[in-house]
């Protein structure tokens, strides 16, 4: 996986970032203190970490993933399949795979 490029901000949009950090009474800016005593969290919180780590995986992996593809569709027909409620993916994928003969 390759690195997006990042542009470099302006100076007007640094400013802009510098003033919400510097409203922001919940959340100031560290210092260098503060930085040079941080620890990593699996340090501080070791059964957190290791679970947060466990937790990272997402789903299981698929014995038969789906792929991500750009279509372009009608409006209507998304919108047919929209209006079904959440699944509407799914069900989209189930009426291409009984369209060409797949079973479910």
């Amino acid at each position: 996986m390759t690195a997006k490029k990042m542009r470099a901000l302006s100076d007007a949009e640094e400013t802009i970032i510098q003033r919400q950090i510097e409203a922001d009474p919940d959340n100031p800016e560290w210092t260098d203190e503060e930085l040079a005593q941080a620890r990593p969290l699996a340090e501080v919180l070791p059964d957190l970490a290791a679970a947060m780590r466990k937790n990272l995986g997402g789903r299981p992996r698929s014995d038969n993933p789906k792929q991500a593809v750009s279509l372009r569709l009608d409006a209507e027909v998304i919108s047919r399949f929209k209006a079904g409620g959440p699944g509407w993916q799914s069900r989209m994928n189930e009426a291409l795979r009984r369209s060409v003969g797949l079973k479910g």
